[in-house]
């Protein structure tokens, strides 16, 4: 599979030496330093292109993929409000796009069982939910799009809260989100219900972006040959029947 990196810091970085060992090839690289060659010739050089920027430049460098016709892997965040736009672009074109706030297989785990005790807690009144992020401070969305995930699937099966808020709310309808910038930090997601007499919490912690670059790969490697838009459920359910057929 030939890749094109659109992004080339660290988290490029990590999805190349995982893309390298799974003998994969990159025939594209991008960074602010050399942004003028990502141009629909060289795109097409590849069969696949991962984007990890930033919110500032992630519609428009996802646009010329589609144009393109190379499928794209996004995980940039930031970026959601132009969302419905690249959906409708991405189906015109009948191209492939997948997006993931986060690449990570334990962080989508972790959205699974965040739902679940959602489920369990939404009768309970007693308990106040709120959500901690924390970040390295080179981040530059607060909160993150793993947050805003997180708490988009809580406020769905948790019918105590109506909206989520970046800081902290003493209106019992709101959820806080609570976002830290701390040097190093690959990422800590905590969700927290909190009575009087305990606290009932689920954390993950990311020890470094191998799991991130990881799931990016594969995800690339399941967009391949696809028309349509994708996410990382999608790409863990191919990925569990695959192996249930082995």
């Amino acid at each position: 599979m030939k890749i094109a990196l659109i992004g080339y810091g660290k988290m490029g970085k990590a999805i190349e030496e995982i893309a390298l060992q799974n003998g994969h090839e990159i025939v594209l690289k991008i960074s602010i330093e050399n942004a003028v060659d990502l141009t629909i010739d060289n795109i097409q050089k590849a069969d696949v292109a991962i984007e990890f920027t930033g919110p500032e430049s992630a519609v428009k460098n996802i646009r010329i993929c589609l144009d393109a016709g190379i499928p794209v892997v996004c995980g940039s965040t930031g970026w959601l409000k132009d969302w419905e736009t690249l959906v409708d672009i991405c189906n015109d074109k009948n191209g492939a796009l997948l997006y993931a706030s986060n690449f990570s297989i334990g962080v989508n785990i972790f959205f699974e069982i965040n739902k679940q005790l959602a489920k369990l807690m939404s009768n309970r009144p007693e308990y106040n939910v709120s959500i901690e992020e924390t970040h390295h401070t080179e981040k530059k969305d607060a909160p993150s799009g793993t947050a805003i995930s997180i708490a988009e699937d809580l406020l769905a099966n948790y019918p105590l809260k109506n909206k989520w808020i970046l800081g902290k709310s003493s209106n019992q309808d709101e959820l806080s989100i609570i976002s830290k910038r701390i040097d190093p930090a690959p990422g800590v997601h905590s969700v927290l219900y909190n009575s009087p007499i305990d606290q009932i919490e689920i954390t993950h912690t990311a020890h470094n972006r191998i799991g991130f670059a990881s799931g990016a790969v594969l995800a690339a490697e399941f967009i391949i040959g696809k028309k349509g838009v994708f996410n990382m459920g999608d790409v863990l359910a191919s990925s569990i029947n695959l192996k249930s057929r082995i």
